[in-house]
């Protein structure tokens, strides 16, 4: 059966999931984990997406977000193939690290949220890498310990990229852990002595499969009873790609189905994308594929490659072949590529 594409809208509630290739671990020691930290702080703050959860286990790593203007897509796209390309250079490896697409399960939030947060910061203690809550609390590959104010967050990124007219100065990062400790308590020290006891009674619920997807038996609470002895018409709507009610479900296929049309609308191919590129900087489609090493011909390359590869997910195989480049290469172009898109932000109209 082929899989169905991923739903996505601004606002939305979304838990993620990915995994190493053949479960191989996707974090070999702590540099690695403070790499993708790092990375992903300042793509949160550049899409204003919120992490509401998180938690990197050795072979997956688990996200709870809402989306804000920016795909959910983009996000992804630019947090797990950049974090491949720093990965596999620093390792000296190539090829895919992780299997196949991530998982995205749109989550209603009224009685979802807390759950789910709850759920994805028990993740390193269900998977034995700390021992008790105690250890939890200042465990540092968690958004649990962050909450508590036990550890600084790492969601937090350079102070550049703050907007100071935004959230009283605030990153995105500080106001999504404001927003989550205000369900707790009044004050700061009531939320988290209160949002400690919320994990703390989790503990004995172990892993929760009616927390792992959307679906009808899943967004029945995982209780195949309820659904017997109803019409077809009556039963709930359910969808794998979705956890929530009925209404919900269908509430959200709506939703998403629109944007989908209009994003269909608006993407480039990667030989439109070579072409834009090409043009406005005045280079010929001949020399781009040549040999030739000259500076800005090299930054052309990488250009085009960062941004076909992190925002339009073509492979680095499909890059490598329009641009007569080794895969190798086309991962220095996109590291490369992404220092130049970074430092000049109008690059990214070439998509447009």
């Amino acid at each position: 059966m082929p899989r169905q594409a991923r739903l996505d809208a601004p606002g939305v509630l979304q838990h993620i999931m990915a995994r190493g290739i053949e479960r191989r671990k996707i974090f070999w020691d702590d540099k690695d984990r403070a790499s993708f930290l790092e990375r992903f702080a300042v793509i949160l703050e550049e899409a204003q997406t919120q992490c509401y959860a998180w938690a990197l286990i050795p072979n997956h790593f688990h996200l709870l977000l809402r989306t804000g203007p920016t795909p959910l897509s983009t996000v992804m796209r630019r947090l797990m193939t950049g974090y491949a390309v720093t990965f596999n250079i620093r390792h000296r490896r190539s090829g895919h690290l992780f299997q196949n697409r991530y998982k995205s399960v749109v989550c209603e939030e009224g009685p979802y949220l807390l759950e789910l947060i709850r759920y994805i910061h028990l993740n390193p203690l269900r998977a034995k890498l700390v021992k008790d809550l105690k250890e939890l609390d200042k465990y540092l590959w968690t958004g649990h310990s962050a909450l508590l104010g036990k550890r600084k967050n790492p969601l937090i990124p350079d102070v550049s990229l703050i907007n100071a007219g935004e959230n009283n100065g605030k990153s995105l990062a500080e106001k999504t852990v404001e927003d989550i400790l205000r369900y707790f308590g009044d004050s700061l020290r009531e939320a988290r002595t209160n949002y400690r006891r919320f994990v703390e009674k989790g503990i004995k619920h172990g892993r929760r499969e009616d927390l792992q997807g959307g679906g009808l038996i899943r967004s029945a609470g995982g209780d195949k009873a309820v659904l017997l002895g109803q019409k077809k018409e009556e039963r709930e709507n359910g969808d794998a790609r979705i956890l929530g009610s009925g209404d919900f479900v269908v509430q959200a296929l709506k939703r998403a189905n629109e944007l989908h049309e209009r994003s269909i609308k608006s993407w480039i191919s990667l030989n439109e994308l070579i072409k834009r590129v090409s043009k406005d900087r005045n280079i010929d489609l001949k020399d781009l594929i040549s040999s030739k090493r000259k500076k800005d011909i090299s930054n052309i390359r990488a250009i085009i490659s960062y941004l076909a590869a992190i925002e339009l997910r073509h492979s680095g195989a499909k890059i490598a072949s329009e641009l007569r480049l080794s895969e190798k290469s086309v991962s220095r172009c996109i590291e490369r590529g992404k220092k130049l898109v970074d430092n000049d932000k109008k690059l990214l109209e070439y998509l447009q």
